[in-house]
């Protein structure tokens, strides 16, 4: 499967789709409808679902089976996330979702420019990749993820990128969250722009 050569108008590759909760960032804690693309390239070290990178690995769903899945789950609320979901014009898959009235979040790197129409922008950037200019400006919420001491400089460069009006997250690496959510706690009771995200759904062991 060549990803360039996907007819997106149509169908898109995905590693999975389902119903849950929102686990983490601004929205966690509310019902979510997650549609998980197939594909990336930047290859963060401690992602948790480095089975979606390959994404000849996975099936192309239509978008018309996407849209229906949503709408029967009656979730109000869809996650566009990844692997990396901007590697793909989602333009005519968002265009079906919001004609369904569904508020539309996507999950991104920022990493290559958003082609579709959402309603809120969850940039983490990484350092594996520069994120596009664009990405400051479109995010309603940044959150960077914290597994060294140099995060915490790094986050603040990102934070001085964005908007006023946008949300500041900092969540620790789930492998070293021992280690590193006592320093998150005491950098935000000193940084209080700054709150912290949890991922939630892993400690109520659901996807």
């Amino acid at each position: 499967m060549d990803i360039n050569q996907i007819d997106t108008s149509l169908e898109i590759p995905i590693m999975e789709d389902f119903y849950t909760i929102q686990g983490e960032g601004f929205h966690s804690g509310r019902a979510a409808y997650f549609v998980r693309t197939a594909g990336c390239d930047i290859g963060c070290v401690w992602c948790d679902v480095k089975e979606s990178w390959d994404a000849k690995k996975h099936q192309l769903l239509s978008l018309d089976k996407i849209v229906t899945n949503i709408v029967e789950s009656q979730a109000g609320f869809c996650v566009i996330t990844g692997g990396e979901p901007c590697i793909y014009d989602l333009t005519s898959l968002t265009k079906k979702i919001k004609a369904k009235n569904i508020y539309i979040a996507i999950e991104t790197s920022g990493c290559y420019e958003l082609k579709g129409d959402i309603d809120w922008y969850c940039f983490s950037p990484k350092k594996f990749s520069p994120p596009k200019e664009e990405a400051y400006k479109k995010a309603n919420e940044l959150k960077i993820v914290i597994s060294h001491p140099s995060d915490f400089k790094w986050a603040e460069i990102h934070a001085s990128k964005v908007s006023k009006n946008c949300k500041l997250y900092l969540q620790t690496e789930w492998s070293k969250k021992e280690r590193f959510l006592p320093l998150i706690i005491d950098y935000i009771k000193n940084n209080t722009k700054w709150k912290i995200s949890l991922q939630t759904h892993k400690i109520m062991n659901i996807p």
